[in-house]
């Protein structure tokens, strides 16, 4: 009736995936920006300030609005998000982008479109077709195979954190997605960055740091992108196109990320983009095109 994202809805489905795609834009910009931030700020406190910030500006906000508090029932899948996007992925990729540059983990972003799908199934209750998972494996194996290159070194503080970073956000994705079907992607990230501000702001203020003197312009930029849009504005555009388009459909946008994000790496921080890079992203790119078509389960009724 009202909310079966298929072919009957094709307004709903636009919406679904304009949403989405802004989403990813916003998000494209979180490793450069992280990247910037973590040459002057520790990873543990960048990781526990953006969220104390956001946080703040989402119970400001949810009081304004007088939103009503979730049910008890739901609290579980808004801790789920809260580890899996407020705090698993942002700090496992800052302690990786200690040791690798934000070229080389934008790739690994190529994997989240998998990583979310896979959750869609275990925790949305998605079935899409056979097909769609040869699309996506497929992209994944294209990322895989770049980080066995010997174009990059392979560290289980670079590379294992990043893909630690990637389940982790899946799965914060596939239950973000699935309980916005309820109360809406900017309630979604406002109650889950809420249930996580008193742990953050505690967090924070045990890794301040001695003096930030030290902390150039470039850094609190990052920290002001980092906080309002990656933490916040881009999850109510990105829930939000999950819940319409669907979490394994909606999902595969994700496989643009590594090739906006290389954009913004060689504009804002000059960093060298090889050929190999290049190729690997269109590659998985290209897969998108095939794993949309068969995202949706087609059994009638």
């Amino acid at each position: 009736m009202l909310n079966s994202a298929t072919p009957s809805a094709p307004q709903s489905a636009l919406s679904g995936w304009i949403n989405g795609f802004l989403g990813v834009v916003i998000f494209s910009g979180s490793l450069p920006a992280t990247r910037i931030a973590v040459m002057d700020i520790d990873p543990f406190f960048l990781t526990f300030i953006r969220a104390s910030i956001a946080g703040t500006l989402a119970l400001i906000l949810l009081a304004v609005m007088k939103i009503r508090r979730p049910e008890a029932s739901q609290i579980l899948s808004l801790v789920i998000v809260s580890l899996g996007v407020i705090v698993g992925f942002p700090l496992l990729t800052a302690m990786a982008l200690r040791h690798i540059t934000s070229a080389h983990s934008l790739v690994f972003t190529g994997l989240l479109p998998l990583s979310t799908a896979v959750f869609g199934v275990i925790r949305g209750g998605e079935k899409p077709q056979k097909p769609f998972w040869i699309f996506s494996v497929s992209g994944s194996l294209l990322v895989a195979g770049f980080a066995l290159t010997g174009e990059v070194s392979l560290s289980a503080s670079g590379d294992l954190l990043m893909l630690a970073a990637i389940v982790t956000c899946g799965l914060g994705y596939a239950e973000g997605a699935k309980l916005s079907r309820v109360l809406g992607g900017w309630q979604v990230i406002s109650w889950a960055l809420v249930i996580s501000l008193p742990f953050m702001l505690i967090a924070a203020y045990y890794n301040l740091p001695a003096h930030s003197s030290h902390i150039r312009t470039p850094a609190w930029i990052a920290l002001g992108y980092v906080s309002l849009f990656s933490m916040f504005l881009g999850f109510i555009f990105w829930y939000k196109g999950l819940a319409i388009g669907g979490i394994a459909a909606v999902g595969q946008l994700q496989l643009l990320q590594p090739f906006i994000g290389l954009c913004f790496a060689v504009a804002i921080l000059h960093e060298n983009v090889t050929p190999l890079m290049g190729l690997v992203t269109l590659g998985v790119i290209l897969c998108v095109v095939g794993s949309r078509k068969y995202a949706h389960n087609r059994t009638a009724g």
